[in-house]
């Protein structure tokens, strides 16, 4: 039975209800004006009102599942410098192996269209088109990408290479983590650049609760005074800028050469004797391969080397600036632990 006309008149309670129920339909979706008239008149037909009720629900629950527009995109670098995108990238070319990484955790893999050398992590980055290394880019193979933003590596990528990407019109975004705190806010900002928040929160607050549970245990105990060999043939260090000396601080140790100036000093083997370090510290392509040692098992005066202090770490998870560092933080701390019991 329909209503009569003094129900559905002006003023009447259906009539009153009807605003009601087009705002319930359309609170928080995005509709045209027409789709809000033509809403409004259905609510004033002639029709039953439980009819009504379960229209407007049903337009509701359709409404609900129309896609959101995409938002602009504005984040500040490890540069300094901001990057304003009119959306989320959906094309992205990574410059460096820990960016690759990086996209990944963020829920990002699948934005990457193009990567470097040696983004073997995780193994579906294996299968990324390449389009060159860190030192050499294939241009043309980058333009055939189409990509809508390049991540680089600040001071990993060559500055020719980066000059050439803007050259082509293509956004760039500047990454190096110096910090473990940084690793998380890269996978944040990672995640914002390609509209994936919740992903990149989750895996930046895994990351967190690790390093944190890390810290926790380890930051507190004994000292042990640590030289890190990045090569030895040139001899190579780091300050206390690099990621791998808060990895080192993290677990309770110092680094003998904080304090010089560049961020990878090549220092003389004289120079390491004479800081005696408690421990060595190198990373490798696999473990047992120790011939990074060499320069000092001979030098059996030195307190690492007398004291078996000689330790060899994955370098994919000490070297790489992507959160499986917190795999190589866990490796370092019990090291080092180990070192304090030889005392």
């Amino acid at each position: 039975m329909y209503p009569s006309d003094d129900v559905m008149r002006p003023g009447s309670v259906a009539s009153s209800a009807a605003p009601t129920l087009v705002a319930a339909a359309t609170h928080g979706v995005r509709t045209t004006h027409a789709a809000r008239t033509t809403l409004a008149a259905a609510a004033f037909a002639r029709v039953e009102p439980g009819a009504l009720v379960a229209a407007a629900a049903a337009l509701c629950a359709a409404l609900a599942t129309t896609p959101a527009i995409a938002a602009p995109v504005r984040v500040t670098d490890d540069s300094g410098r901001t990057l304003e995108l009119a959306q989320p990238a959906r094309r992205i070319v990574s410059l460096a192996p820990h960016v690759t990484e990086l996209l990944f955790s963020a829920g990002a893999g699948s934005h990457v269209v193009g990567a470097v050398r040696y983004s073997d992590w995780p193994p579906a980055a294996r299968a990324i088109p390449r389009i060159g290394d860190s030192f050499a880019l294939d241009a043309e193979r980058v333009v055939a990408l189409q990509p809508d933003l390049a991540i680089v590596w600040q001071h990993g990528n060559a500055d020719g290479q980066l000059a050439q990407l803007r050259r082509l019109g293509i956004p760039v975004f500047a990454s190096e983590p110096s910090t473990l705190a940084d690793i998380a806010s890269t996978i944040r900002r990672f995640a914002q650049i390609a509209g994936t928040e919740a992903a990149g929160e989750r895996a930046a607050r895994a990351f967190e609760t690790a390093i944190g549970a890390l810290r926790e245990r380890y930051a507190q105990r004994p000292p042990v005074r640590v030289f890190y060999q990045v090569s030895a043939r040139p001899l190579l260090t780091i300050n206390r800028r690099h990621l791998i000396d808060d990895v080192i601080r993290l677990c309770g140790g110092v680094n003998v050469f904080a304090g010089l100036g560049p961020l990878v000093p090549n220092v003389g083997a004289e120079a390491v004797v004479a800081a005696d370090p408690e421990a060595i510290v190198a990373a490798g392509g696999e473990a047992g391969n120790d011939d990074g040692f060499a320069l000092w098992t001979p030098l059996t005066r030195m307190t690492a080397t007398a004291r078996g202090n000689l330790i060899l770490l994955s370098s994919d998870t000490i070297s790489r600036q992507s959160d499986r560092v917190a795999q190589g933080a866990a490796m370092l701390c019990a090291e080092l632990d180990r070192v304090r019991a030889r005392r």
